[in-house]
């Protein structure tokens, strides 16, 4: 098994290096390629504030990576729910957060934290603390 960094996900979505996305196209067809939760994370922060890539063209990339038999998703379940209240329209680290609590009461200032998640009924608790 292989480990894929974030640059390497770019590359498969992005292919604005045509070597290195070839590259990392063969290296995930040949292998088992372990992608790190840290790494969907950075992915998503990296393909939205430098590519600007929409929000349904990020989501379905990581529905695919889900589906792929040769990547294995850290906390693949934790992903897949956050992915889900991503596509709601919430925001994508907040919803990893969430779906991680494994839970736990999330704790926040944040009035707007996954509120279309916590909407949905499908959410763990969420207390918001005003003050």
């Amino acid at each position: 098994m292989i480990a894929f960094d974030t640059n390497m996900l770019v590359r498969l979505l992005v292919d604005d290096h045509p070597e290195q996305a070839a590259l990392a196209q063969r290296l995930l067809a040949d292998n088992t390629a372990l992608i790190p939760r840290t790494v969907v994370l950075e992915t998503e922060w990296v393909l939205r504030s430098v590519y600007k890539l929409p929000r349904e063209r990020m989501a379905a990339f990581f529905r695919l990576l889900l589906q792929s038999e040769n990547a294995v998703v850290e906390d693949h379940g934790v992903v897949d729910r956050a992915l889900a209240w991503y596509e709601q329209g919430a925001d994508f680290a907040d919803a990893l957060h969430l779906a991680a609590c494994d839970g736990a009461e999330m704790q926040t200032f944040d009035e707007r934290f996954c509120i279309h998640a916590r909407a949905s009924g499908q959410a763990p608790d969420v207390k918001v603390w005003k003050t």
